[in-house]
């Protein structure tokens, strides 16, 4: 066979004018091929949706998924089919990452996997399956993975919540879960949202943050650490209050560690997620009601229980309502050093959150009485904040000095100062101690604690 062209293609020799061209009998046409071609991004894309329509076609849904060798040898399988029924060619790595976003996606979270493997993040935002933000260090921002669409989310979301015998559809549109590392998960859907899905995870960090690195990070002084040790072990009840993200659970993680090893502790949350260093932990998750509406377990009901269940501690993970009440009184009736968490921007603003809960309840307790339950319930509030420059800090520690008429008085023992914001944008301030010497510090001495001098600043006075 002649090296040349055939005349009429692209590149072939031009006849001359007068030359005829013999007359041939037309000949059979070949069967197409598809030419062979780099993947662009919405082709690998394609290509990641063919393959996954054909494993939910053969893939046994009651296969074990912690089978991997296996699954990943049928995905192989299937996506050398569909490579070579599109005519694609694909380089090993580009293929090795397909292979593992798939696999994600069957085995695992699918694309929050690598967000959730990324220690930077800290939080990710899922704001309908084409938008994606996440938190780092501080900042948000949006990231190129997404969800193929609502029903990719959905799976996604299911594999979350159904080992913690939870569920979300349009009758039940919201759900707290949590994943297998303690991560916090919330999601909400339609009919509630109109975005879609929308899933928003609390990172832990692999690595458990001790009080150490909060005073390197600047969180703390190493003063406030040595004072929150002694309030800890000295057994008084501490609340941590603070905005959403600003670190109230990661503080409380630090604050129960603290805690002597030989103490019994309960731990009451919504969806549990403290992770405490002691052997002798008990840990209650409450429960929503059953598609029937039967089988709820409140915080309410759990608090209550956790008292005939001879607790050193009570850890409640976060007062949001009317178990509030329940708190207190478990704080006022010889359980002593509870610990828990509420939302709230100042000290003055978590007592007066604490009111309203206590309120939540339904007992019809006058003002007055709640106020006081409160003011011999709590010993110290823990101001936790997120700065605008996203870092965390602890800017108050405020003693709760008691009732003074119908108000509670409170005072500042510890407290941030800004002074400005340098050229990188990063606030400027110092955390400092007022002057003022607790009264609780009596209580310290009795378990035989005893801080440094001058710990709450030269000349520190009792008020």
């Amino acid at each position: 066979m002649s090296l040349l062209k055939r005349i009429g293609e692209p590149g072939a020799p031009t006849p001359a004018p007068h030359a005829a061209a013999p007359a041939q009998r037309p000949a059979a046409a070949a069967p197409a091929r598809p030419s062979l071609r780099e993947p662009d991004q919405a082709k690998t894309a394609e290509i990641r949706r063919k393959v996954q329509e054909r494993l939910v076609e053969t893939l046994d849904p009651r296969a074990d998924t912690n089978n991997t060798a296996l699954i990943q040898r049928q995905v192989d399988e299937l996506l050398t089919g569909v490579l070579d029924g599109e005519g694609v060619i694909m380089g090993r790595s580009e293929r090795a990452r397909l292979l593992e976003v798939i696999l994600h996606d069957i085995t695992g979270l699918g694309p929050l996997e690598d967000l959730l493997a990324e220690p930077d993040i800290s939080e990710i935002m899922v704001n309908g399956p084409r938008q994606i933000y996440v938190e780092r260090k501080g900042k948000l921002q949006k990231v190129p993975t997404t969800f193929l669409n609502e029903e990719h989310a959905q799976r996604i979301i299911d594999r979350i919540i159904a080992p913690l015998g939870r569920r979300v559809d349009e009758s039940s549109p919201m759900v707290d879960a949590r994943l297998k590392d303690g991560s916090r998960v919330n999601v909400i859907i339609r009919p509630i949202s109109l975005l879609g899905p929308v899933i928003t995870i609390r990172k832990f960090a692999k690595e458990r943050i001790t009080i150490e690195d909060m005073i390197r990070f600047g969180t703390v002084t190493r003063e406030m650490a040595d004072l929150l040790n002694a309030c800890i072990k000295a057994r008084l009840n501490v609340v941590v209050a603070g905005g959403t993200g600003s670190g109230k659970t990661t503080t409380l993680n630090i604050l129960s560690g603290f805690i002597p090893d030989d103490e019994r502790i309960v731990t009451v949350e919504n969806a549990a997620e403290l992770q405490l260093r002691q052997d002798h932990v008990v840990t209650l998750e409450s429960r929503p009601p059953s598609v029937e509406g039967t089988g709820e377990v409140t915080m309410m009901d759990l608090i209550i229980n956790s008292l005939r269940m001879r607790p050193d501690r009570v850890i409640v993970g976060e007062c949001r309502g009317g178990e509030t009440l329940a708190m207190l009184q478990a704080m006022n009736t010889g359980h002593d050093g509870s610990l828990t968490t509420l939302h709230a921007n100042t000290p003055r603003d978590a007592v007066s959150r604490i009111e309203t809960m206590c309120m939540m309840a339904g007992m019809d307790l006058p003002i007055k009485a709640i106020r006081e339950q409160t003011s011999s319930a709590v010993d110290l509030i823990v101001q936790q904040s997120r700065l605008k420059d996203g870092s965390r800090k602890i800017i108050n520690i405020t003693e709760v000095v008691g009732m003074e008429g119908d108000n509670i008085q409170l005072q500042d023992i510890f407290l941030f100062e800004q002074t400005g914001v340098d050229e990188r944008g990063k606030i400027v301030g110092r955390l400092r101690p007022t002057g003022v010497r607790p009264r609780f510090i009596e209580k310290f001495e009795a378990y035989g604690i005893y801080l440094p001098p001058g710990i709450f600043g030269t000349g520190d006075r009792l008020m």
